[in-house]
């Protein structure tokens, strides 16, 4: 198996996010983001991280070789402040349990630096598989799915919720009504 590690997101890694902006990365996405989107995400990710809103970071190996990104950020989350937890991986390094070992290296960190917050929350495409299988192999409780817009198309996705703090599912929030 790999060694993967995570180091924190630079101003230089914006080609990560070129890599992964095609039609196939992006399909449970609603497609690709323009050049102009791209440089507005590496920019919020560089603010963000300085203003400790928020926890950037590459998947690299142990070369150093980007496989891909992982990050949180405050959210909330039906009424709840709690950290979001989003993440892709390089067609490349997919399908050799990158994705869920950098996950797990994120929520550690997230315990770490979790403030306040005690929930680490996901809403991966409700037919993105892999990603699915990621938060079930990460120890998330799927809560329920929900449809919303998402880059000017519907996009249904599962809420999956992991109490940082050990509380345990008796503690997430409830749907809204």
């Amino acid at each position: 198996m790999d060694t993967i590690r995570l180091r924190l997101w630079t101003a230089d890694d914006i080609d990560l996010l070129r890599a992964a902006n095609t039609p196939e990365m992006t399909a449970h996405l609603n497609g690709p983001e323009t050049e102009e989107q791209i440089i507005d995400r590496n920019e919020r990710y560089l603010r963000l991280g300085a203003a400790g809103e928020a926890r950037n970071f590459v998947i690299v190996d142990a070369q150093d070789v980007p496989l891909g990104s992982i990050a949180y950020w405050r959210a909330d989350w039906r009424g709840e402040p709690v950290l979001e937890a989003g993440w892709f991986v390089l067609p490349e390094a997919q399908g050799r349990g990158v994705a869920a070992r950098a996950l797990a290296l994120v929520i550690d960190d997230a315990r770490e630096h979790r403030g306040e917050r005690h929930l680490l929350t996901a809403f991966p495409a409700a037919d993105n598989a892999a990603s699915n299988g990621v938060c079930r192999r990460g120890g998330f409780t799927q809560t329920g799915t929900f449809t919303e817009e998402f880059r000017g198309a519907d996009l249904t996705m599962n809420e999956w919720a992991l109490a940082l703090d050990g509380s345990g599912a008796d503690t997430f929030p409830t749907a809204p009504r």
